[in-house]
């Protein structure tokens, strides 16, 4: 990669929907940014299934498609520049943050209320992982009123969002049941959760494991889950759907001003309980900026459990995780 003009940015676009293989990087002048507003240098990034099915035209109804499209939520990154009006930043400061879609890029500009200071206890690339996912894990269980005494069973429990349901759930004191592959049974024991597996026969498992009955259901993935909650008695209120969580997904990439700022009191919130080692957040793929289409295509073949991120400075070989070689030596 050349040596990037000090004027200039990298981002992440494409100009038409499909799978990774439309995305490019380009390189475009440096945003300034406006009053009330931050330029940020972004250091590292989380990959969403929502940017994909976004992408991939999922979504084209909902919001009008004006190509070339940018993408990207989640970052964390170094403040660079401050708009008129930003007093309480300097330069140089440590952020984590979110963006109106535009995060997969060297630089982004925000509003000032998009972000909270980074922890040095915090890394980048977990800061950087963390936005999307634990706004969507955070609002799923406020939907659902999760809180001690409960019995919450979720699903696609290994992944980003659902492994951040769990550690929620059980700081609200709720006991967690989390259905997955067998592949992932030591890691979802290791985060605090009864693993079950997939397959015939999972209502008997998991009432085998709450023989008190599960009170709450979050579903990540779909499928036959709603009957398998009602098979397992869960009231209305208390199942979120995977149509519920890409909702929350939906509002957050694509936030009004109150949703911006609930979710940035949101992530403020998560951020510190990273910081004080009470919520861990696993980044199973990391990927150099350039590798962006590799880091989607194992997203969207679900080869990654937890979260895969974008590093956007220059990253060391020795640094890079790809999740599909975790996926592949059965990690």
């Amino acid at each position: 990669m050349s040596r990037l003009n000090p004027h200039s940015s990298r981002i992440v676009q494409y100009s038409r929907f499909g799978g990774a293989d439309v995305l490019e990087i380009v390189e475009v002048e440096r945003p300034r940014p406006g009053r009330g507003e931050v330029l940020v240098e972004v250091l590292a990034a989380g990959v969403n299934h929502m940017e994909a099915f976004i992408r991939q035209g999922q979504f084209d109804s909902d919001h009008s498609a004006a190509f070339p499209m940018r993408q990207g939520t989640d970052f964390s990154g170094v403040v660079v520049g401050l708009g008129e009006g930003v007093d309480d930043l300097r330069l140089r400061t440590d952020v984590v943050g979110h963006a109106l879609v535009g995060s997969h890029a060297s630089h982004v500009v925000v509003p000032r209320e998009n972000l909270v200071a980074k922890p040095a206890s915090v890394s980048w690339e977990v800061g950087g992982a963390l936005f999307l996912a634990g706004v969507t894990a955070w609002r799923a269980l406020e939907a659902t009123h999760v809180g001690a005494g409960d019995t919450v069973v979720v699903s696609a429990a290994a992944g980003g969002v659902g492994s951040l349901e769990i550690q929620l759930a059980t700081l609200r004191g709720a006991t967690v049941i989390g259905t997955c592959g067998e592949r992932n049974f030591d890691y979802l024991r290791q985060i605090g959760v009864k693993p079950i597996v997939y397959g015939d026969g999972i209502a008997e498992r998991i009432r085998a494991a709450a023989p008190g009955g599960a009170t709450v259901f979050l579903d990540n993935f779909g499928g036959t889950n709603p009957e398998l909650a009602a098979e397992l008695d869960i009231v209305d209120g208390r199942f979120h759907s995977s149509d519920d969580r890409k909702e929350i997904e939906l509002r957050a990439v694509w936030p009004d001003a109150e949703t911006a700022r609930r979710d940035t009191e949101i992530l403020g919130e998560l951020v510190g309980l990273v910081g004080e080692q009470k919520l861990r957040v696993l980044v199973s793929g990391f990927y150099p900026f350039d590798q962006v289409q590799d880091a989607f295509n194992d997203l969207e073949k679900r080869h990654s459990r937890g979260k895969i991120v974008l590093g956007m400075n220059p990253v060391d070989p020795a640094r890079v995780t790809k999740a599909r070689d975790i996926h592949e030596a059965g990690r």
